[in-house]
């Protein structure tokens, strides 16, 4: 028999018994479908923190607090003893020392509540110097950012963010207006351009912004080891990319002497390039993304099972076809090729239905919001053509033991059969 009639023959079969050839797909369908939907939220996912760094600015280097005894990696970014000062950022700012910097901005950070006439919000409120607009790519909208006067005098004034003047103001102009926080208050004196996006699942158009000194004497006061105002984060952005891994090195060096410590001391700070933190959270998104997809796997081997079952039941249904068929000429490949095209088919079809069921669910899911931000999702042709050809070879491989068996029955016996 030749291999287009057999399809033929195939194909046939399945249109006989339409009911059960659906809801034989159905576990392939909702296994592609799974795999694609999932595998689409983590590449989405890893997609956001390339973009959200992309926004925060660009040849960024991160300094942040370490103790000698912490582990480094991821558990770098979430804290440490205080260990940074105001007086570090300072010398990092020193073109004598590091002449490839083109700006420095230490960031100090806490949340608090900020209220305006009747209304109140909580945000994340920044301690930080004039610098920050430029090493992490904000815009003023109106108003003026804050100035070296005021990081010297400790005024009481903060810049906003476009999300606390929509949540706060809605269409009241905050420029000049007075909000409170802590129980003090605060004169607006300008407003950040919306950026949009969200970093680690927080808008970066929420927040305050306040002078460091501010930060530090009037709201949240902390102090390192040695007695100097702490600030949790120093950023700094290099002019040049290619001087980067050089210009790592030398903040290390100025911080080392900074600090005072030895050549047998550890740092007791982390410089983190914003290429090494990008690939560290896609490194977690990807684990994130891999178990996401093994979860949605599972449902494709079910499908599988559900083919063998069937098929199964399909040869005990035809075995007088199948007898008839062998004692007119075909031969044992034949009846092989034919069962193994039907879980072909169903697999194929299934598999269709599910790509199409995927790409639904990735957009289902993008319209979706948490915390405010969408969920970014991304369906790659790679996810879609491995669902496939897994579930392909799934269905193959669970059509194999039902189409041998098929094969190797007795004509005469078959024929008897029932």
């Amino acid at each position: 028999m030749r291999f287009k009639d057999s399809l033929i023959t195939a194909a046939k079969s399945l249109s006989t018994n339409k009911l059960r050839s659906l809801l034989t797909m159905l576990g392939i369908v909702i296994g592609v479908a799974a795999v694609i939907g999932l595998m689409s939220v983590g590449r989405g996912a890893s997609a956001r923190v390339t973009s959200s760094f992309e926004q925060l600015g660009t040849n960024a280097i991160y300094i942040i607090p370490r103790s000698p005894s912490e582990m480094g990696g991821l558990a770098a970014l979430v804290g440490g003893t205080p260990s940074l000062s105001l007086d570090d950022a300072e010398a990092l700012a020193n073109s004598d020392y590091l002449p490839s910097v083109a700006a420095v901005a230490p960031i100090s950070e806490s949340y608090s509540e900020v209220s305006w006439g009747g209304d109140s919000i909580t945000t994340a409120i920044k301690g930080t110097t004039p610098d920050y607009t430029q090493v992490l790519n904000y815009h003023i909208a109106s108003g003026q950012f804050i100035s070296p006067r005021n990081i010297a005098h400790r005024d009481m004034v903060v810049v906003l963010g476009d999300k606390v003047v929509t949540d706060l103001f809605g269409d009241t102009e905050p420029v000049g207006q007075r909000v409170k926080i802590k129980g003090r208050r605060f004169t607006v004196i300008g407003v950040l351009e919306p950026k949009g996006g969200a970093f680690m699942g927080v808008s970066q158009d929420e927040l305050v912004i306040t002078p460091i000194t501010t930060f530090q004497t009037r709201l949240f006061a902390q102090r390192t080891a040695s007695g100097k105002r702490a600030v949790q984060t120093i950023v700094v952005q290099v002019a040049d990319a290619q001087a980067i891994d050089r210009t790592i090195g030398e903040i290390e060096d100025v911080l080392r002497y900074c600090h005072r410590l030895s050549a047998d001391e550890e740092d007791d700070f982390s410089v983190i390039s914003q290429e090494q933190v990008v690939g560290m959270l896609k490194e977690v998104t990807g684990v994130f993304t891999i178990l996401l997809g093994a979860i949605a796997g599972i449902s494709l081997v079910v499908g599988g099972i559900g083919i063998m079952n069937i098929m199964l039941v399909s040869v005990t249904e035809r075995t007088r076809e199948i007898g008839l068929r062998k004692a007119v000429g075909a031969r044992r490949r034949d009846i092989l090729r034919q069962f193994l095209l039907e879980a072909a088919l169903l697999s194929l079809a299934g598999s269709g239905i599910g790509v199409i069921g995927g790409f639904v669910i990735s957009h289902l899911t993008s319209r979706m919001n948490i915390g405010g931000s969408a969920i970014m999702t991304v369906v790659s042709p790679d996810v879609v053509g491995i669902a496939v050809a897994v579930s392909v070879g799934i269905g193959l491989i669970s059509g194999m033991y039902p189409a041998m068996r098929a094969a190797r029955l007795n004509p005469i016996d078959a024929l008897h059969y029932g």
